[in-house]
This record gives C-alpha cells, sequence and structure tokens, in this order.
C-alpha cells in the first residue's frame, strides 16, 4: 500500500498541474492559431486524464475507508479465524477481478489484430459469409 502522507501530497500536486494547464489552455485561445488541432487535443485529453486520475485517487481512499470500516465490524462478529478467511476471500476476489479485465483486454486485442490481419490478407468478412478465396473462383 502506497504511503497516505503521499497521496495526501499527490492531490494537491494534480490540482495544481490540473490549475496550470486550464490557464495555459486558456492563455493559448488567442493564440490557438499557433498550436496545431493535434497539440489542441493532446492537450485538452491531458487535462482530462489528469482530472480523472485525481478522481480514481478520491475514490480508492474513499473504498479503502470503507473497506476497514468493514473489517472493524467484522472483527466483532467473526472468529479470527473466519475474519481471515473473509479477508483472503475478498483480496482473492479482487486479485480474479483484475485477472478477469487484462484476459478480456488480451482477447479483445487478439480479436482486432485477427481481423486486421484479415482484412489485409483481404479475407475480411468474404470468409463469415461463406465465400471461398483462392484460385478457383475466376
Amino acid at each position: 500500500k502506497p504511503v497516505r502522507g503521499s497521496e495526501k501530497l499527490k492531490r494537491p500536486l494534480v490540482a495544481l498541474e490540473d490549475g496550470w494547464l486550464t490557464l495555459v489552455l486558456n492563455s493559448l485561445n488567442p493564440l490557438s492559431g499557433l498550436l496545431s488541432p493535434l497539440q489542441l487535443r493532446l492537450l485538452e485529453k491531458k487535462r482530462q486524464l489528469t482530472r480523472q486520475l485525481s478522481e480514481a485517487q478520491d475514490l480508492k481512499e474513499h473504498i479503502d475507508r470503507r473497506e476497514q470500516a468493514v473489517s472493524r465490524v467484522l472483527g466483532r462478529c467473526l472468529t479470527p479465524e473466519q475474519h481471515k478467511d473473509y479477508s483472503h476471500f475478498v483480496k482473492m476476489k479482487a486479485a480474479l477481478l483484475v485477472e478477469q479485465r487484462q484476459l478480456e483486454d488480451k482477447i479483445r486485442l487478439g480479436e482486432e489484430q485477427l481481423r486486421g490481419l484479415r482484412e489485409s490478407l483481404g479475407l475480411g468478412l468474404g470468409i463469415a459469409k461463406g465465400i471461398q478465396m483462392g484460385y478457383g473462383h475466376y
């Protein structure tokens, strides 16, 4: 787990960076002709991602506090062995969900690569519709 103090320092830094980025974007608006549309989109995307990171960090802190509160309540209701089993279950469930997401991402990437390969070989939709490709088609 990251040190709590570092998370408390990161949030203001992210907020400062976000504020600085907003200031830069606002100051560049009259000069937007000097920046390419791609550069402007990239700056906006960075600002959006910085904001999302800050929100995700806040959400994680909230979840951690709730997890600790639930653990305290369960600590009073369960035997130490049951509490240990519950904690292990929760950790394993979280790890399995992360692994499932990674596998789904790999499957999606593999499907995209396969689709791209088929298209580059000219096998796009022809095979899916039962049209044979090869020497006997002319």
